[in-house]
């Protein structure tokens, strides 16, 4: 086998071994969310927040459009797991700050984790310290390469809605579905009943959504 074809060959094996760990990972983080009760872009978004941060930096750090990161605060604002406040150097910038019970979940969840992660039960010290060193070259080189800087986010956006997808995942459908049932049965409470005060609610929700963004 010539130099060339081994090379091609590896690659390959890489991609599918890569993949196939990729599928893992998140088959452990949907169990994971169907144990906690919670919506599975919540472990990212927790994983993510480094509070007080604001909605855009969190965006950034999600690799996510604006409006899914506002769905994912909305969200978990309506389960009391954060809140959102004025930034105090910028008042025009929004904050999301995690609650007492948003950072015990964070703290539950990233021991969770740990624990469900391959390395953590395949790798002994060594060998998982040899895997965040060749990682941590990977992403140091992408990181580098000129002629990829202004596409890599869209690229690491695409790459992500591939993989998910390829899992049968479509966290921002579902988000979307879960936040508009949310709105109208708060827009049936505080309306009570008839068609004019649910529509109202609705308007409502979807504005200050918008505003947040």
């Amino acid at each position: 086998m010539s130099g060339q074809s081994r090379r091609e060959q590896l690659n390959a094996e890489i991609l599918d071994c890569v993949s196939e760990l990729i599928g893992r990972i998140i088959g452990q983080g949907e169990q994971l969310a169907q144990k906690l009760a919670i919506p599975a872009p919540f472990i990212k978004a927790l994983h993510t927040m480094d509070c007080p941060m604001a909605m855009k930096d969190l965006g950034k750090r999600m690799r996510c459009d604006p409006s899914f990161v506002t769905l994912v605060a909305d969200m978990l604002e309506k389960r009391g797991l954060a809140k959102r406040e004025p930034h105090p150097a910028d008042r025009r910038v929004k904050n999301i700050v995690l609650t007492d019970e948003g950072v015990s979940l964070k703290q539950r969840l990233e021991t969770e984790i740990a624990a469900r992660m391959p390395w953590s039960r395949a790798l002994t010290d060594d060998e998982r310290a040899q895997l965040l060193a060749l990682i941590r070259k990977m992403l140091s080189a992408d990181n580098h390469t000129d002629s990829t800087a202004e596409t890599t986010e869209s690229g690491d956006v695409a790459s992500a809605a591939v993989v998910l997808a390829a899992a049968g995942i479509d966290p921002l459908s579902t988000l979307e579905g879960a936040l508009t049932t949310e709105a109208t049965d708060a827009a049936d409470d505080s309306a009570g009943t008839g068609s004019a005060g649910r529509a109202g609610g609705g308007d409502s929700a979807v504005s200050e959504a918008s505003a947040a963004r």
